[in-house]
C-alpha cells in the first residue's frame, strides 16, 4: 500500500540525506549529519501544515476564492473557511510523478488538471538537488494550452529549530518592506519594516508570533535574498531565493491546528507573489501559450 504523502524518493550526498513525498512534491526530510534542517512528518502522515510542498498556482491566500482573469469570473473551492479564502493552491494536494531520480537528484513533474475555478493548462516540474553546497530546489511552470493563464509559487518549508525550541532561535531576513494585512490575512499595503519586524540584523524569535509577508528583498551580487536562522546550538540554516522569488513569508505556526506543527519549526517560505495575487494582480506572473516561469531557492546548514 503507498503511503498517505505518497511515493518516497532517498536522496543523498555525503553527509546530507533528503526524502521526497510526491503528494504536493513535499521535502519531507532533509537533513545534515543527522540533524533535521527541515521539520520532518511521517511517510504515513498528511502534511500537517503543509509542509515542504510546493504551492502553485498561487501561494498564500486568495480572499473569497474568486479572481476574474481574461474577462471571466472563476470561482475557486474554499480551503480555508474560518477565513472565506482559497488557500496555497492546487498542486499541494496533488499527486506528482517521479520523472527522474539518481542518488543526489530528482525530478518530479505534474500536469495539473484543468478544473472549473482553474480552467487552464499548466505542467510543472521541480528538481530537488544536493550539492556541496546544500539542498537546491528548481521549479519550472509551462503553460501548454492555447490561452494565457494567471501564475504565482511559493514553497512551505518549515525550518526546525535543532535540538532546542524556536524560543533559543534568532532570525535574519533580507526584505526592506512588511506586507500590511486585514483580519483575514489578506494585505492591504506594505510599509517599511521597522521594532520588532525588522529583521535585517538578527532578532530573537522569543515570544514571537509571526504569519507575515516580506517584500522588497535585499540581494547580493548573484541576486539572491536570504534567510538565516541561528539555532540554540549556533548553527545556521540559510535559506536562499533567486530573482523570480519577490517575497518571504514567515510564519511561526502559533496558531496553526495543535499538534506537533505548533511553534514546532518556523516556516521560510519563498514566494513569486504576496497573497491574494490573483484579483490585485501586485506580482502576478501572465504566462501566454507556451511561456514558462523558472523560481530557484535552496538551504543549507552551516555548523
Amino acid at each position: 500500500m503507498n503511503p498517505l504523502s505518497g511515493t518516497q524518493v532517498h536522496l543523498s550526498r555525503g553527509d546530507q540525506s533528503a526524502t521526497l513525498a510526491t503528494v504536493g512534491a513535499a521535502l519531507r526530510v532533509y537533513a545534515v549529519a543527522g540533524s533535521d534542517v527541515v521539520v520532518p512528518f511521517g511517510e504515513d502522515e498528511v502534511a500537517p501544515a503543509f509542509h515542504g510542498m510546493v504551492l502553485a498556482p498561487w501561494p498564500n491566500r486568495l480572499g473569497d476564492g474568486r479572481y476574474t482573469f481574461g474577462a471571466r469570473d472563476l470561482q475557486l473551492a474554499i480551503s480555508e473557511p474560518t477565513r472565506n479564502t482559497a488557500l496555497h493552491g492546487l498542486s499541494c494536494w496533488d499527486n506528482w510523478a517521479v520523472a527522474a531520480a539518481s542518488a543526489d537528484a530528482a525530478t518530479l513533474i505534474l500536469d495539473l488538471p484543468a478544473s472549473p475555478g482553474y480552467p487552464f493548462s499548466l505542467r510543472m516540474r521541480v528538481t530537488y538537488a544536493l550539492g556541496d553546497d546544500g539542498l537546491a530546489v528548481t521549479t519550472t511552470a509551462l503553460n501548454t494550452g492555447a490561452t494565457a493563464l494567471p501564475y504565482g509559487v511559493g514553497f512551505h518549508p518549515w525550518i526546525s529549530p535543532g535540538a532546542g525550541s524556536l524560543d533559543d532561535c534568532t532570525l535574519q531576513l533580507d526584505a526592506d518592506s512588511l506586507v500590511m494585512v486585514d483580519d483575514r490575512l489578506l494585505p492591504t499595503g506594505s510599509a517599511n519594516v521597522a521594532g520588532d519586524l525588522d529583521y535585517r540584523e538578527a532578532r530573537t524569535l522569543a515570544g514571537s508570533d509571526l504569519d507575515d509577508a516580506f517584500v522588497d528583498p535585499i540581494r547580493d551580487a548573484d541576486g539572491r535574498s536570504w534567510a538565516r536562522l541561528t539555532r540554540g546550538d549556533g548553527s545556521t540554516v540559510a535559506i536562499w531565493m533567486d530573482g523570480a522569488a519577490k517575497a518571504w513569508q514567515v510564519c511561526t505556526g502559533n496558531h496553526v491546528s495543535p499538534g506537533s506543527a505548533q511553534r514546532a519549526g518556523i516556516a521560510i517560505e519563498p514566494m513569486s507573489c504576496i497573497a491574494d495575487a490573483f484579483r490585485t494582480g501586485d506580482m502576478l506572473v501572465t504566462l501566454e501559450p507556451g511561456e514558462s516561469h523558472t523560481l530557484a531557492w535552496g538551504l543549507a546548514l552551516a555548523p
